[in-house]
């Protein structure tokens, strides 16, 4: 199986941080649009993503040890309603290209960066993530 892995980190989010933001719009309406800064997520990655049975998300904060797999319903370029994802991305959403409609976000084991291969070098994505600035890495789990 196939994901994506994005790198996150707190720069716009509130005090409890931008897991914490989009679980309780999760718990609120049962899904939640998490948004990718920057280059868009291509539309042949986007259609690859959306053939499977199931598509998984890897969020990876950066500059720490935490992980989060994000189990995805449907990816869009549109920006969704206000109300369906952090109001701490309103006044920025022009900034996000690529959306996620999330509807469940759980702890990944800390190995994981280990146990995923990134499908263009082979590498693990610990040791790519290391050493690319690229926006995502397509992932097999």
């Amino acid at each position: 199986m196939k994901g994506v892995a994005l790198r996150f980190f707190e720069k716009f989010a509130p005090e409890d941080g931008t897991i914490a933001e989009h679980q309780k719009i999760i718990e609120k309406i049962g899904y939640v649009y998490y948004g990718k800064m920057g280059t868009p997520v291509s539309d042949k990655i986007i259609q690859m993503l959306m053939e499977q049975d199931e598509i998984k998300v890897l969020l990876i904060h950066s500059g720490k040890t935490d992980r989060y797999w994000a189990t995805v319903e449907k990816i869009v370029k549109k920006q969704p309603q206000y109300d369906e994802f952090p109001s701490y991305y309103h006044n920025i959403a022009d900034k996000f290209k690529t959306w996620f409609k999330i509807v469940k976000i759980e702890e990944a084991p800390k190995n994981v960066m280990g146990k995923c291969k990134v499908v263009s070098s082979g590498a693990t994505l610990g040791e790519a993530s290391k050493h690319s600035m690229s926006p995502y890495f397509i992932i097999e789990m």
